[in-house]
């Protein structure tokens, strides 16, 4: 498909806000304050566990927190330390890559490299293959997953990473990083019947599983993998996490966060990770039961996922206060679908040039960095680099990629 006029002369625009941002990123540094930042530190999580134990003196305790994130977002500096995380990397690994491929430009495929080398380093110590997860202790409504312990929303994407930088110079040790990472996905994290036909996978190697989310990214990475390792047998195993996924679909297209009775609000950034797997996972199968999925849940989607000026929107129905009306996670999401899907369904080429026009006209600072949220009053300029300057960057380099390598 040959861009339209106008990707054409927003690609300039962009490959101009990359070239700042990477200039950002090399004077700010690798390591940030984070979204959990507020429940990070030893506060945050006891206040948090309390919340999910006792929602009147849990209120109270998180009060602090909510307060900050709407009114002064930039005190989450008290609240923990800048840290590094590996998804931020990955994503940052995927960027300089794309940059590299859409520029030619040698020193992006180097700085893609070296964030390679840096999660070499960061993979989870206590299992025998590779994987990821977060550097903290993330306490969640049924327990606290501890630091170290593998996430299947995490370590796909530093698969993808090593793919990505494979295909562009492979090297055996890679290789056999890739090949550690399946070995992962296939036999720590879990599957759990869910039908005759479908199985739900655990999100770490220690729950029972029914986030729709884990289940498509487990998928995604598994058959992808099967094609680049020329290994059937991962398509089976795959195959019933696609069914879970398919089988979890409303009749409205939407897909729930989680199908434990407890967890069923629908937001912007999961809904793309699930879509965003099954295209994959069709660009490699052909699957046509996932092409309607995909279309339902497009419909779906593009209806009550945007704000009337056209940018994200965080939920269909928001579950809970929120304290802000756009997020850059959620942009940099819609992004990379509407990259994904283009191709099968054109009508998502005016909200990606909506969107990134949006983020060009209203987001980028003047020191290269992005606005992290537009607040219910004022913005959020603290940069997190998981939330989501690295995510924003990878699809702003895909875009550019896609565009100049169909020039």
């Amino acid at each position: 498909m040959p861009p339209a006029p106008n990707h054409k002369l927003l690609a300039g625009e962009v490959a101009t806000v990359l070239t700042n941002f990477t200039g950002w990123l090399a004077a700010y540094g690798e390591t940030s304050w984070d979204h959990q930042s507020y429940y990070a530190g030893g506060y945050g999580r006891l206040a948090k566990r309390l919340y999910y134990q006792s929602r009147l003196l849990g209120t109270a305790a998180v009060a602090p927190m909510v307060f900050s994130e709407a009114f002064a977002p930039g005190a989450r500096r008290l609240f923990h330390h800048r840290i590094r995380l590996p998804i931020a990397d990955a994503h940052y690994a995927m960027g300089f890559a794309f940059l590299h491929e859409a520029t030619g430009e040698v020193e992006h495929l180097e700085k893609a490299v070296h964030f390679l080398d840096v999660l070499k380093q960061t993979r989870c110590p206590d299992y025998p293959e590779y994987c990821w997860g977060y550097p903290f202790d993330w306490v969640t409504r049924f327990s606290t997953i501890k630091r170290g312990t593998p996430l299947i929303t995490t370590t796909p994407y530093v698969f993808e990473a090593f793919l990505q930088v494979q295909r562009l110079r492979p090297a055996e040790q890679q290789q056999k990083i890739l090949e550690s990472i399946v070995r992962h996905a296939v036999t720590d994290i879990r599957d759990f019947k869910y039908s005759e036909q479908a199985k739900t996978c655990s999100y770490t190697p220690h729950d029972e599983g029914k986030i729709v989310n884990a289940s498509a990214y487990r998928a995604a990475l598994l058959v992808t993998a099967a094609k680049f390792l020329n290994n059937d047998e991962l398509l089976g195993v795959a195959g019933f996490n696609v069914n879970f996924v398919l089988e979890t679909q409303k009749p409205d297209g939407s897909w729930p966060y989680a199908v434990d009775g407890v967890r069923d609000f629908v937001d912007h950034f999961h809904t793309c990770f699930v879509m965003k797997a099954l295209a994959k996972i069709y660009q490699v199968t052909g699957d046509r039961r996932i092409l309607k999925a995909l279309e339902n849940g497009l419909d779906y989607y593009l209806k009550n996922l945007f704000s009337e000026d056209g940018m994200p929107r965080p939920f269909s129905k928001a579950p809970r206060l929120t304290v802000y009306q756009c997020e850059l996670y959620d942009c940099a999401e819609a992004i990379n679908l509407c990259l994904l899907l283009r191709r099968e369904f054109p009508r998502v080429e005016q909200t990606l040039e909506t969107v990134i026009r949006g983020i060009i006209k209203g987001w980028v600072k003047r020191d290269g960095s992005f606005r992290s949220r537009r607040l219910k009053s004022g913005w959020d300029n603290v940069p997190m680099h998981r939330w989501a300057q690295s995510q924003m960057f990878r699809s702003l380099a895909l875009y550019l990629r896609e565009i100049n390598c169909r020039l």
